[in-house]
């Protein structure tokens, strides 16, 4: 049977396990130059000495006001690949391969002077109102994330990822809570987010994985659910996405009634049903931090990988840990083999 530290292959990356670390902003640019840091560079590289098979560096902008706040990563200038190319080749020298996600913020750009959304619509009322973008200007967004997955392909990593989740530029173009427009984006609300892919895999090695993160179910009144992501989901499929990394929420207040739940494992049903229904590889993701759970993801085929947050945080050694509790064979740095 798979389990978590069974290798897994797809496309052109090998990993050595199926332990993800999912991309969690870190907000820790000094100056507003969305240059990656010292912090990130031991951040990231800690989690390839601990032992994770799969890392993917955080939330990174297409643009400065794509950012959540002036102190996120960003890929709209050539002089922010060597720093990234650096943590991109240590994490190579200690096992592990990289991903990253490519995003703009749209209306949750908190540090933008004005926001800019598909419509005009706020995320709620401490938000700053956006303004909806123009036919032209949604067409220069996507060359700039064109632009972005160029830079990282010349930076090194081994796969990209999207973020069409949580409530970000491209989740705001394909939910009908906030896509009002009435040109072509509005009357297709997964064109934004196919062009933005079929730009990505036209910048990337036939061999690289495309992965596409996406809010599988809304938790608000009117939201979209599991079916509705699933029909969207197979558009993106069909134009290049290779996987699908399986979140929820983070588009609107959330409404009492649907409040996500909070017990372990609550979003695999949904990496589940979308696995199953597209017959794709996907990351299942949130409140996986058990050895014993996450093997069980693994084991039961519910997604070919699983992706570790708070328990990364608050470990950077997590995969030795779990391969320890769960009597498997991994690879220690031998410098501490004896703490094993």
């Amino acid at each position: 049977m798979k389990d978590l530290f069974s290798p897994y292959k797809f496309k052109g990356m090998e990993l050595k396990n199926r332990i993800a670390m999912p991309p969690m902003c870190q907000f820790s640019v000094d100056k507003k130059d969305g240059v990656s840091t010292d912090w990130h560079y031991l951040h990231y590289v800690s989690r390839a000495v601990g032992g994770t098979g799969f890392i993917i560096i955080e939330m990174t902008d297409v643009e400065p006001d794509g950012r959540i706040s002036d102190f996120d990563l960003g890929l709209w200038s050539d002089e922010q690949i060597p720093a990234l190319k650096r943590i991109v080749d240590a994490c190579h020298s200690y096992g592990a391969k990289v991903g990253i996600q490519i995003a703009h913020a749209g209306r949750k750009a908190e540090d933008a002077e004005v926001p800019v959304a598909p419509s005009a619509i706020a995320f709620d009322e401490n938000s700053k109102q956006p303004r909806a973008l123009s036919t032209e200007e949604v067409k220069g967004l996507v060359e700039k994330f064109r632009s972005a997955v160029a830079r990282a392909v010349k930076a090194g990593f081994d796969a990209i990822e999207i973020h069409g989740a949580h409530g970000y530029l491209i989740h705001q173009f394909h939910s009908p809570l906030t896509n009002k427009r009435d040109d072509e984006y509005g009357k297709d609300l997964t064109k934004f987010g196919r062009e933005i892919i079929e730009a990505a895999k036209a910048e990337m090695p036939e061999d690289m994985p495309l992965i596409m993160r996406i809010s599988a179910k809304e938790y608000v009144e009117g939201g979209y659910g599991i079916q509705e992501s699933i029909a969207f989901a197979k558009v993106y499929q069909q134009a290049g996405v290779d996987m699908f990394d399986i979140s929820s929420g983070g588009e609107g207040p959330i409404a009492a009634w649907g409040r996500p739940g909070t017990h372990a494992a609550y979003q695999v049903p949904l990496a589940r049903e979308i696995k199953q229904a597209l017959d794709i590889p996907v990351i299942a993701v949130g409140r996986l931090d058990d050895p014993i759970l996450a093997n069980a993801v693994i084991g039961n085929e519910d997604a070919d990988l699983v992706a570790v947050g708070r328990g990364m945080l608050r470990n950077p050694h997590w995969a030795l840990e779990a391969a320890a509790s769960l009597r498997k064979e991994t690879t220690i740095p031998r410098q501490y083999t004896t703490g094993f």
